[in-house]
């Protein structure tokens, strides 16, 4: 059995951690923002009712070591009880730790998911053709794009060669030109956390996870802290059209985050993030099959903050905050159902995104039409909130 300390930044004692529960409390039920302290959990939702509201607090760092709280007991205690079979309404559990910010995401910041997008796109979403249009491309391109800083000389002369010879591509475009490709990947209070189902449209045939870091950014487009991410991704309705995007990336379970947000300080910061690596392994619960990896942040093409940049700005504001997706490392290609046939998931697959200072999220692989529908939404939120005297609107 595995231990809770396994979902846990290596480091816990040194962490400070931010997140949402779901508990009883004698006001009622409903989502509770938590931090978590040497491995106590403390219910802060008097201070901040929201994560939104607690991230554009000036003290952060302060708050998450000193606010005041309800103490819910051990971590080890909340995980366990998130993982549990059947949830009781009585013991805490863990939800995605935003809520009222939205989700962006980044797509081909490495030069793997570059190659992969092309790959997709050139194969028209078929997998049966991926491994032919795989090794065309490489011969053409090569596989090290990762020294190819977007937007630079070297950049643009590779463009202007690729036109010449018709291998240009939109994924290209986006992967080494000036401009980083930022979509809306999910709805705020529509991200599913630790242990929860993650939804696959029954129309995809070929699909893989997409492990992430993700960061959490404040209304004046601070980077405060960061989480584990899985951005799931359907390649054959992605590899159709780049216009069906919104139809692979938002739709009910997509989008997984957790189990916590950790905030920076002088133990964890952007630069922690920019040298921490991340591990995928996918465990098939019919066939026995196992996938694992092994990614690295220093590969990433794009810097962290142009990221933020070209997401917040004069441009463009998110006085709520937002949560980032930094791009997948990692595009599975390993054989599964037949030789040459790529990786795909199967129903009921166990997926664990991982990494040092973060810890680890878990989640299952089911039907985006079978899994518990989105129903509590950014008005279920502050309903809730106000029922249970949380919110001061004098």
């Amino acid at each position: 059995m595995t231990s809770f300390s396994s979902y846990l930044p290596d480091d816990l004692d040194h962490a400070l951690l931010v997140g949402r529960v779901w508990r009883q409390t004698t006001n009622g039920s409903g989502p509770c923002v938590v931090v978590v302290r040497g491995g106590e959990v403390f219910d802060i939702s008097r201070t901040a009712p929201t994560v939104s509201d607690l991230f554009d607090r000036g003290d952060l760092a302060k708050l998450a070591r000193e606010a005041a709280g309800e103490s819910l007991g051990h971590v080890g205690d909340l995980i366990e009880s998130t993982l549990g079979s059947h949830r009781e309404e009585r013991q805490p559990y863990l939800l995605a730790p935003c809520d009222l910010q939205p989700i962006k995401a980044c797509g081909v910041t490495f030069a793997v998911s570059l190659l992969e997008r092309v790959i997709e796109e050139q194969a028209g979403g078929d997998p049966t053709k991926a491994e032919e249009v795989r090794a065309a491309i490489t011969r053409l391109i090569g596989t090290d794009l990762s020294k190819i800083k977007p937007g630079s000389d070297a950049a643009i002369k590779l463009k202007e060669e690729l036109q010449r010879r018709g291998a240009w591509s939109q994924y290209m475009e986006v992967g080494i030109g000036p401009d980083a490709e930022v979509f809306s990947k999910s709805q705020p209070m529509s991200a599913v956390g630790l242990s929860a189902d993650i939804g696959l449209l029954a129309a995809s045939k070929w699909n893989n996870p997409e492990p992430e870091i993700v960061l959490a950014v404040n209304s004046k487009g601070e980077v405060v802290g960061a989480t584990l991410g899985n951005d799931v991704n359907l390649r054959d309705i992605e590899g159709r059209s780049a216009l069906l995007l919104g139809k692979c990336k938002d739709n009910n379970g997509s989008c997984a985050m957790g189990p916590f947000i950790r905030v920076f300080d002088e133990h964890f910061t952007l630069d922690t993030v920019r040298e921490t690596s991340v591990s995928l392994r996918v465990e098939g619960a019919d066939d026995g099959f196992l996938l694992e990896g092994i990614s690295h942040m220093r590969e990433i093409s794009r810097d962290p903050l142009d990221l933020v940049s070209q997401t917040w700005g004069k441009h463009h504001q998110y006085p709520d905050g937002f949560m980032l997706f930094l791009g997948t490392m990692f595009s599975p290609i390993k054989d599964r159902d037949a030789p040459g046939g790529g990786f795909t998931h199967h129903l009921g697959d166990r997926v664990t995104i991982s990494a040092p200072p973060l810890g680890a999220l878990v989640n299952t692989v089911r039907l985006s039409t079978e899994i518990a529908p989105w129903t509590f939404g950014v008005r279920a939120l502050y309903a809730n909130l106000a029922a249970r005297s949380l919110l001061n609107l004098g």
